[in-house]
């Protein structure tokens, strides 16, 4: 793993990177007391982990996070700090580690292993990603819709979780203030054929089950970010980026929802 370290004390900064050193999985550790030429060397070449000082001038280790994510929206960051009151704050941009100085080896080469154990589960086959903008990839590749509304169709069955859906509802959801009539029923069986189509052309037409009227996926033929954040997974909290679905109003209720769980969680 490409590392880098940030701290304004030399001295302990010069620690860390020793330390970091030591973990077998280190292919390059570099180390910055200033937090802006830190982002800079980020950008141009960028890092699998970043250990932070929190209590910096300029910018905070908090703040610089947000930044490296920007840029590298993968990175995993490991925050390092004297004071305890940070916490909270720290996991609300769902770092991955929040570790007390002064560091101990044996706990900051444990959290190292940990980001390194995160990083090395495999791809899933059939992956939905809701975080940001939504996408379905198929062996790690984005699935290509010929119809905009059908992948916000599909979007919209994921959201519900498996749950049955009418026709009547979906259209809802899809053409807001439209009066679902006779010709605005036959547009949206046009929507589901061109969804089953293309699932179907990407060998993943298990997705979605169309039965007496309802519509619905079947969860457990793909994995979700969502469903997974939903279950406690760790990972997955830490990848979500403050937005669900971001290009649909109607996923608005969603994000909310998914805010007050981490925040619920998160308070002291």
């Amino acid at each position: 793993m490409k590392i880098i370290c940030v701290d304004d004390e030399e001295l302990v900064l010069n620690l860390i990177v020793y330390m970091c050193e030591q973990f077998p999985s280190t292919t390059e550790v570099n180390g910055f007391t200033s937090a802006r030429e830190a982002l800079l060397y980020h950008t141009a070449y960028p890092a699998d982990v970043a250990l932070l000082d929190i209590d910096m001038p300029e910018i905070n280790g908090i703040e610089l996070a947000v930044e490296l994510r920007k840029t590298n929206p993968d990175i995993s960051v490991i925050f390092l700090t004297g004071h305890s009151q940070y916490a909270v704050e720290a996991f609300r941009i769902h770092a991955q580690g929040y570790l007390l100085k002064p560091i101990n080896k044996e706990k900051l080469l444990a959290e190292l292993e940990h980001v390194e154990s995160l990083k090395a589960k495999p791809f899933p086959k059939v992956f939905v990603r809701t975080f940001g903008e939504f996408d379905l990839l198929v062996g790690g590749t984005p699935v290509r819709f010929s119809r905009s509304k059908a992948k916000e169709l599909l979007a919209y069955l994921v959201d519900k979780q498996g749950a049955g859906v009418s026709r009547k509802d979906v259209f809802a959801a899809l053409y807001e203030d439209v009066v679902y009539d006779r010709k605005m029923q036959k547009q949206l069986d046009v929507i589901i054929r061109s969804l089953r189509n293309t699932l179907a052309e990407n060998g993943v037409g298990d997705i979605v089950d169309i039965r007496s009227g309802m519509l619905r996926v079947n969860p457990e033929t793909f994995s979700c970010d969502f469903y997974r954040l939903l279950a406690g997974d760790t990972q997955a909290v830490s990848s979500y980026c403050g937005q669900y679905m971001s290009a649909y109003a109607w996923a608005s209720i969603t994000e909310a929802f998914i805010d007050r769980i981490l925040n619920k969680n998160l308070s002291p």
